[in-house]
C-alpha cells in the first residue's frame, strides 16, 4: 500500500510552521520576521518531505513489483518458457 504524499506533506509543513513561528516568537523576533521565517520553513518542510515519501513509495513499489515476478516465476513450470 503507497503512502499518501499529499496528506503527510501538508501535516508536516503545518507542524514546521507552527514549531518555527512559536522558536521565533520565544526567541524576541518580530511578528513579521517569525512570519515569514515560517512560511519559508513550512515551503522547505513540504517539499522535502513530499519528495521524501515519493522516493519511498517508488521503493515500495519496486519491492512489490520484485515480490509478483518472483511469484510468477515460481508458479510457472521449467519447460514452459516462451522465448
Amino acid at each position: 500500500m503507497l503512502l499518501p504524499v499529499r496528506s503527510i506533506a501538508v501535516s508536516t509543513a503545518v507542524f514546521c510552521f507552527f514549531a518555527v513561528g512559536i522558536i521565533g516568537s520565544f526567541g524576541g523576533l518580530s511578528p513579521f520576521t517569525c512570519c515569514k521565517r515560517a512560511l519559508l520553513g513550512a515551503i522547505v518542510a513540504y517539499l522535502t518531505v513530499g519528495a521524501a515519501v515519493k522516493a519511498v513509495n517508488a521503493i515500495l513499489i519496486q519491492a512489490m513489483i520484485a515480490s509478483q515476478v518472483d511469484q510468477m516465476r515460481k508458479k510457472e513450470p521449467p519447460g514452459d518458457r516462451k522465448n
